[in-house]
């Protein structure tokens, strides 16, 4: 290995520049500059470089939703995310819902209905509520969307509605039918 090729990074580790790239990402509001591995996930730069540890790590496969995060707007799964891939992206984890020290509405409801249990999926299932939230606000339908509904008004969030668009969340404890009445309480 050519000495010049190796640098040290953010965290003080060295490793070769050509598998390394410098991004900024905003995160929770926050501009922060990371030199990453180009194989780091966003759920792993945030965990492992950041120390946000809202999102959980659970399948790493993108199959339960314990690491959802929203991404310029949009709920993602960060560990299917290469953080290279969003150099500039505005994220919101769990942590930066609050204001202060005013908790969300979503993360108010959570409490005021227990929608959780273990609380091991809760981060993922509030960021994937507020993002589904923005979704139907925006019109997006879903599976279950009653025709008629084009996408040119608010998407009605019914329990069955709320069911299908946090589909992709799982709850290993069974606090479903608690994280749907939470929905319905901040849902317009």
């Amino acid at each position: 290995m050519d000495p010049t090729s190796e640098r040290e990074d953010s965290s003080g580790q060295r490793g070769e520049t050509r598998h390394r790239s410098t991004l900024a990402l905003h995160i929770n509001g926050t501009a922060r500059t990371l030199t990453l591995d180009h194989r780091t996930t966003v759920l792993d730069a945030l965990r492992e470089h950041l120390g946000l540890t809202g999102a959980k790590k659970g399948c790493d496969h993108g199959q339960c939703g314990a690491c959802t995060v929203i991404v310029d707007g949009r709920r993602a799964n960060s560990c299917l995310l290469l953080a290279v891939a969003h150099d500039g992206a505005c994220i919101t984890t769990v942590e930066g819902l609050a204001d202060g020290d005013r908790l969300h509405p979503v993360q108010e409801a959570f409490l005021a209905r227990d929608a959780l249990q273990c609380g091991y999926c809760t981060p993922g299932q509030i960021c994937s509520a507020v993002g589904m939230l923005g979704e139907a606000a925006d019109g997006f339908p879903s599976h279950v969307t009653e025709d008629g509904e084009d996408g040119s008004a608010p998407a009605r969030l019914t329990a069955p509605e709320i069911r299908e668009r946090m589909s992709g969340n799982l709850c290993r404890c069974g606090a479903y039918p608690r994280i749907v009445e939470a929905i319905e309480d901040v849902a317009p």
